[in-house]
């Protein structure tokens, strides 16, 4: 690892920890207070030593970025001492091995899909379902879900480049604003999805570069980018508002693909009987009879297929 990434890893370590340990209160922590003239928001790092059973010297150094070389069981008392939740003690721990010298080799992401997974995303002809990497690159989707995601995939912001990219949309394009029904929740969950990936691929150019310019152009990704949240992106409810067929709760589940690395596949299953069952229906009809699909990005009115 050259310099400026030491610095830079010493850096986040630095900020990942301080943020944790001002979040608890000595309440939560089960610490007694005497006195109400504290100086600092949350827990003091004399607190944080005691807690996780280490010196004040050594919790200081851990927390100036000096992750190399720590072991498990000091990162484990780190997380239970600071009450890391699972992503954010999976992160602490990415954060420590990239810092010590010897550690793991550079993360590989696949950069294409294979044709397996691509018969498999064709076959499935009543979920919306995609393949995506760590970045939010689309690297492929079934016709659902390009009719699903038609806001995205006709985005002026991908016109002269791509892969279309979920996140650069939601921040750069003022139609993501709209297709996210809940845009601040969206907003939120993208950047610690982004923040857990830098973890898991510090060496990641391209992810590296998309954050840079993420945290250029958009003001609302810094902010929340300063936060330092880590999450993990398995399942849960997208609200997406689409331009034909209106708001949609969808249940979604994200699974990794053990034989690419970095890949995920993503797909929605709406209950039966739903709203959202119906509306989807409807979209897989217009797919399926090659019907017109707007994306609500056309700025002269003229619709697109959904599917190309």
């Amino acid at each position: 690892m050259v310099g400026a990434d030491r610095r830079d890893l010493a850096a986040e370590a630095r900020e990942f920890l301080s943020t944790r340990r001002a979040r608890i209160t000595p309440e939560q922590a089960g610490l007694q207070v005497y006195g109400g003239n504290r100086r600092v928001t949350g827990l003091r790092r004399e607190e944080v030593a005691l807690l996780a059973g280490m010196s004040v010297d050594y919790y200081i150094r851990l927390e100036r970025g000096n992750l190399g070389g720590a072991s498990d069981s000091v990162l484990e008392s780190l997380a239970h001492a600071l009450q890391l939740n699972e992503a954010e003690r999976a992160y602490l721990y990415d954060l420590a091995r990239a810092a010590t010298p010897t550690g793991r080799r550079p993360t590989v992401t696949a950069s294409r899909v294979r044709p397996t997974i691509l018969r498999l995303l064709d076959s499935m002809t009543d979920v919306p379902a995609y393949v995506r990497n760590g970045r939010f690159d689309v690297l492929a989707a079934n016709a659902l879900g390009r009719a699903l995601y038609a806001p995205v995939f006709d985005s002026p912001l991908f016109a002269q480049r791509g892969p279309v990219n979920t996140a650069r949309f939601l921040f750069l394009d003022p139609a993501g604003q709209n297709f996210w029904a809940d845009w601040d929740k969206g907003a939120d969950d993208s950047v610690a999805f982004l923040r857990t990936e830098t973890g898991r691929a510090p060496q990641d150019k391209a992810l590296t570069d998309l954050i840079g310019e993420l945290t250029t152009k958009s003001d609302e990704f810094a902010r929340r980018w300063a936060r330092h949240d880590v999450k993990f992106h398995r399942s849960g409810v997208k609200h997406l508002h689409h331009p034909l067929v209106g708001d949609l709760a969808l249940p979604y589940e994200a699974m990794d693909l053990p034989s690419d690395p970095g890949l995920r596949l993503n797909f929605y299953t709406p209950e039966p009987d739903s709203r959202e069952r119906e509306a989807l229906g409807l979209l897989a009809g217009w797919v399926g009879t090659g019907s017109v699909v707007p994306s609500g990005n056309d700025r002269l009115g003229n619709s697109r297929p959904g599917n190309n």
